[in-house]
Formats: C-alpha cells, sequence, structure tokens
C-alpha cells in the first residue's frame, strides 16, 4: 500500500533529510511498515536512528546539523515523548537550529472504525487537550496532519519555515488512523518550497555604518553566532583585517573569527567584571548576538557608537531585550559584509586600530599562557584543555558544553578555523553527548571531542548517548570536567549574596561528592574506553588514550578528570 506514512518518508527525502532519529512508540505502526516495506522493495527512505532516549535524539539532529547545514528529522511517542525532548526543544530554538520533529497523537476512533483506530489501554489516557501546545511557544511552525492527501506539501512547508532565517524547529503531529490512510500519490515540486533569501541592508544603512567606521578610532564587532556561517565567518575576517575591527565574541555557540588572530579580543560569559575591549571601543557593531554584553556589569562606553545587524534584531522570543542602538537592521550577517566590501580604508588610521587591538590581543594571550602552567597538585581546566589542543591535532572538531568552564574551553583551544566547535546556543543542559555523536555521524572522518561539565554530562543520558555511539560506529571523546557538583548555582548564589548567609555556610546542597562512576557508565552502555584522572601527570596519557580508542579502535572514551572541587 502506498500510505500517508509512504508520502511522510518520501517528503523528508526529497528535502534532503538523510537521518531520522527515532523514538518508536505505539502510535507509529504505519510508519514502521512504511519503512520495512521501502527496505523490502529498496525505496529510499533516510536512515533510522533509535535513540533509546528523546533528549539525545533531538540534540543528536541539533549536533547534525551543526557539523552538515542540513536539517533532519526527530519522531517521537505522542505527548509523552514530546515532553521527554524537554529542553533539547529549548537548545533547538534558542540556537536557530532547523530540525522537523514528528509525534504521533492518540487515535480518534475507538470502535474500529478505521485502520489504526485505538486497541491498547494506554492510548485513552495519552489523549490530552492540546498537544501541539506543549512546545509551540519554542517552534517556527506547528501543525496536525489531518490527512494524507496534502502530508507531502505540509512537510515542505514546515521545513520551509525551519530553515528560513530566523532558523528553527517545526513541530507536525499525527493521529495513526492519518498515518494509516492509503492516498494516491502526489506529484510535488521541492522547488516551490524554497527557503526565503536572505535580507540585506537598505542603502541608507550602509552608507550611515560606512560613515561611523571612517570616523571611529576603535571600532568593534561583537558577535555570538555569527561563525554558524562560513561564508560570514570570511567575510567578517575579510572585513576586519582591512579596517582594523577588533572581534570581541560574547557567549558564543560557534567560532566566529579566528582566535588566533591579534583582533581578537576573547569571549566573554558570565565573569563579572567589565570587559576591557568592549569599553575602549568608540564604535560597536553588533552582529548576530542574543547577549552582546551583561549590562550590570559590562558595557559600552556612553560616547559609543551602536548598530545592530540580526535575522531577528527584536529576539521575538525575548519578553525584555533592548540595545542603546543607533540603527537596527534585520539582515544576514553574510549579506550585510559583503555589502561592506567596498568601504574605503585608510592606512593610517587603520594601522592605529590594529596597534591598539594587537596590544590588548597579546596582554590576554600572555595571561591566558600563564593560566596553562602544569601544577604539581590539581588539576586545572586551563591546563587541559591546552594539552587537548596540542595532541588532539588539526582534524579534531569540538563540543562545549563547559558550564562554568564554557569560556575556558573557548579561551585555550585557540581555535582559527570556522564549524571546529559548537555550543547548543540555549540554556539546557545535556546537549553534549547527542551533539557529540550526531556531528560523529555527519563527520565520521573527524575526531569530534566533547568537554562537558560533570552536571552537563549526567544531564545528557549518557548510558543512551553511548549506545548509540557504539550501535551506529559514531565514537567519540567525552571529557569531564569534574568539579563534584554544580559550581555555577554556586557562583549565582554567591554573586547576589555575596556576605549572606550562603556565603558562610557549610554546604549548599550542590555537591555530587562522591560522585558516580562517570566513565563506568560509559564502559558498561557502549563498551568505552574510561578513565578516571586526578594527577595532572596523568592527563597527556589518558588524552592520547582516549584518542587512539576513537582513531584506531572505533570505540568512544571517556575521561573523568578531577579539577578542583567547587
Amino acid at each position: 500500500m502506498y500510505t500517508a506514512s509512504s508520502a511522510f518518508l518520501e517528503a523528508l527525502a526529497e528535502a534532503g533529510v538523510s537521518h531520522v532519529f527515532v523514538n518508536w512508540g505505539s502510535d507509529h505502526p504505519a510508519l514502521i511498515e512504511a519503512i520495512a516495506e521501502a527496505r523490502a522493495t529498496e525505496a529510499a527512505v533516510p536512515r533510522v536512528i533509535t535513540c533509546p532516549n528523546e533528549m539525545a535524539a533531538l540534540s543528536a539532529a541539533h549536533g547534525f546539523y551543526q557539523a552538515t547545514g542540513v536539517a533532519q528529522a526527530v519522531i517521537v511517542h505522542v505527548e509523552c515523548g514530546t515532553q521527554s525532548l524537554g529542553g533539547a526543544v529549548h537548545n533547538a530554538a534558542k540556537g536557530r537550529i532547523p530540525v522537523l520533529i514528528f509525534a504521533g497523537a492518540s487515535p480518534f476512533t475507538q470502535e474500529g472504525e478505521l485502520p489504526g483506530s485505538r486497541n491498547e489501554f494506554i492510548q485513552w489516557i495519552q489523549d490530552v487537550h492540546d498537544q501541539r501546545g506543549l512546545v509551540r511557544g519554542y517552534m517556527r511552525y506547528d501543525y496536525e496532519l489531518k490527512t494524507g492527501r496534502n502530508i507531502r506539501q505540509i512537510v515542505h512547508r514546515a521545513l520551509q519555515f525551519a530553515n528560513s532565517d530566523p532558523k528553527g524547529p517545526v513541530y507536525l503531529m499525527g493521529a495513526r488512523e492519518v498515518m494509516e490512510e492509503e492516498i494516491p500519490r502526489a506529484v510535488v515540486n521541492p522547488a516551490q518550497y524554497r527557503t526565503v533569501e536572505p535580507g540585506a541592508l537598505p542603502r541608507s544603512g550602509v552608507a550611515a555604518i560606512g560613515a561611523a567606521l571612517s570616523a571611529a578610532e576603535r571600532p568593534l564587532v561583537v558577535t555570538s553566532y555569527l561563525g554558524r556561517s562560513e561564508v560570514a565567518f570570511e567575510g567578517l575576517t575579510a572585513f576586519c583585517r582591512k579596517h582594523g575591527v577588533g572581534v570581541l565574541e560574547s557567549v558564543p555557540s560557534y567560532v566566529n573569527f579566528p582566535h588566533t588572530d591579534e583582533l581578537y579580543q576573547g569571549n566573554q560569559w558570565n565573569q563579572p567584571v567589565q570587559n576591557e575591549a568592549l569599553a575602549s571601543a568608540d564604535l560597536v557593531l553588533v552582529i548576530d548576538s542574543d547577549v552582546p554584553w551583561i549590562p550590570a556589569v559590562s558595557r559600552p562606553a556612553a560616547m559609543a557608537s551602536i548598530f545592530q545587524i540580526d535575522a531577528d534584531p527584536l529576539k521575538e522570543q525575548m519578553p525584555l531585550f533592548h540595545l542603546a542602538a543607533r540603527q537596527v537592521f534585520r539582515a544576514d550577517a553574510a549579506t550585510a559584509l559583503e555589502q561592506f566590501a567596498d568601504f574605503p580604508a585608510e592606512a593610517e588610521r587603520v594601522a592605529a586600530r590594529r596597534a591598539h587591538w594587537a596590544g590588548l590581543h597579546a596582554a590576554r594571550r600572555a595571561r591566558l599562557e600563564a593560566l596553562e602552567e602544569r601544577g604539581n597538585g590539581e588539576i586545572t581546566p586551563e591546563y587541559l584543555v591546552s594539552r587537548v589542543r596540542e595532541l588532539a591535532g588539526e582534524d579534531a572538531s569540538y563540543l562545549n558544553e563547559g558550564i562554568s568552564n564554557y569560556h575556558t574551553v573557548f579561551n585555550h583551544l585557540r581555535l582559527a578555523d570556522a564549524g571546529r566547535m559548537f555550543a547548543s546556543g540555549g540554556g539546557s543542559l545535556g546537549w553534549n553527548g547527542g551533539a557529540a555523536f550526531g556531528v560523529k555521524l555527519a563527520r565520521p572522518e573527524k575526531t569530534v571531542i566533547t568537554l562537558t561539565g560533570d552536571g552537563s554530562y549526567m544531564f545528557s543520558a549518557p548510558s543512551s548517548v553511548h549506545w548509540m555511539a557504539r550501535q551506529y560506529e559514531a565514537p567519540f571523546v567525552q571529557i569531564i570536567f569534574n568539579n563534584r557538583g554544580w559550581k555555577s548555582p554556586k557562583l549565582s548564589a554567591l554573586a547576589v549574596h555575596p556576605a549572606g548567609f550562603a556565603s558562610r555556610a557549610e554546604g549548599l546542597d550542590v555537591a555530587f561528592d562522591p560522585p558516580p562512576d562517570y566513565a563506568g557508565i560509559a564502559v558498561a552502555a557502549g563498551g568505552a574506553l574510561g578513565v578516571t584522572v586526578k594527577d595532572p601527570a596523568e592527563v597527556d596519557a589518558a588524552i592520547l588514550a582516549a584518542l587512539r580508542a576513537v582513531r584506531e579502535e572505533g570505540r568512544s572514551a571517556v575521561l573523568d578528570v578531577w579539577v578542583a572541587k567547587l
């Protein structure tokens, strides 16, 4: 039979979806049957990746997109599976990750009136008032499939939303009777569902920015996710080098500019200090950033001129957001930077700008290198990351969910290329494991290394993730900063109450001490190499063993590295 489920799978394949990350339930018989039929008849369908945990499934699709720029699909079970996607939905929405999520729905007949009618008790319990409402606030588009006769069109329309800026997840749901429906084949032209073309700056905006740049002594770009586009990365690099413009990354989720370039001014997260580069700038171009600075602790000088360029400049999912910008533009970063190509550069002015930024860059580099010294006692995160940098080589791709060590990872890997490091772009922890698996699926030739806090490791459903890595031959290195607890909640409490009761308390209920056997979880679930490291002298050998396990033995490796206790 040719059913709605057959059409759904065909539409995914037509749209370029190569992988479907699935967590099957009782609402999916039609899809399971359609996949089995397609395999038996050698029809093309996306590769099915079985995911025992929904958070890991969506995180894997998230990482796969970051590595390839091609949206994938996730299939989950009714409202229970939708809820189990949990924070991964938040991460995909905030990280602007296009992905198609499909969930079944409880059958709408109960007397056997149609194929797929209710035949299990759970289908009454899982029938809820507004399943789509569970995730609607995070979706670019959501819809309930009502017939199989237009299902291919709906899939293409949903992905058109997902892939158009501001990109993000989309959600479809369909009951068993709809997915079982036998239908005629529909003729659909995917080319009629193209994504919206990227927007450009108006001529007046280009002129205003050009005039401000020509008058500036210390221009600075602040960005967070411009590097999601390699074209934008190259455009920013060329623009800044031509004009002597500094670059500051604020809460970056990508490498946005070469970290080794003397114009690079580092990255700022929650550090409670005024950023020196930001304070010294007289022109600030905010390009692709959700949180360019935290005004309570760090902000531009009052005299600085600020311009904002973003695919979503209003931050439509953020009720509270404001920049004191002279002008605000909805535009694609790569397109805008191309429009700057004809700005003239005055050699003497550019040299003075470059000297200023280079001085700050060199001072910062010296401070960072001093932190990388190996001590005789505890392992420092700075030393650990510096050794990963030296030993992993140039083929490694990195994922960063270091939490209180986010900035440490970005600081000490010193990457110079686009597409070599990713963060989730959101705030729900547990992304790193599934995402590392997704990146490895997409880049099987690369060494994939994820660096994570111990809390975020536990959030990542490691038993599911490492089973998936072994099952689908997608091994990766996972390095844990084990400080025996949640350091970030402690830092947050002390930042607000530096001299309060919490500052004097013996414990704040954030410790995992003694900690679980993190490495042992991966060994048991996925046959990984598991190593616990407590001595600085053991770090190099452990990293090399992990790299050997992934590159030569074809299995994952987890390094449980004990750093200073929180």
